[in-house]
């Protein structure tokens, strides 16, 4: 029973991840606003940086949709969290409280959290469907 659940859910972990990084990626290269917030961030490069983050959102997203090279699409994904919860979230944790911050930072989290699953219950395609 346990296996049969985790079939039917991986593939949904796997779309929402994609949807959440591809709507990001996309709305990053689209939107001229994050140029100004990578730029107040002090990101070196930040145009640069900026395209650079948005690209792999988006690659990794529809490599994690289609669920192939789970593992090499998954990596930089974490980073990118990982990053963005030094760059933009900390702070808030230091300067305005581990309230505030928990709530600023929970799709981080939660995106982390669920990359993590599949990260370690990555199988191959043909053994999910």
């Amino acid at each position: 029973m346990k296996s049969t659940v985790h079939m039917h859910v991986f593939p949904w972990m796997c779309y929402v991840i994609a949807f959440v990084f591809i709507t990001s990626g996309m709305i990053k290269l689209v939107i001229s606003d994050f140029k100004i917030t990578f730029t107040q961030l002090g990101m070196p490069f930040p145009e640069v940086t900026l395209f650079l983050i948005a690209i792999i959102e988006v690659a990794c997203g529809i490599l994690v949709a289609g669920r192939i090279y789970l593992k090499i699409a998954i990596t930089p994904l974490i980073l990118i969290i990982l990053g963005a919860l030094y760059v933009t979230k900390l702070p808030i944790l230091l300067h305005k409280g581990l309230l505030l911050f928990l709530f600023e930072a929970r799709l981080d989290i939660v995106m982390f959290i669920l990359l993590l699953i599949i990260w370690s219950k990555n199988k191959p395609v043909d053994n999910l469907n």
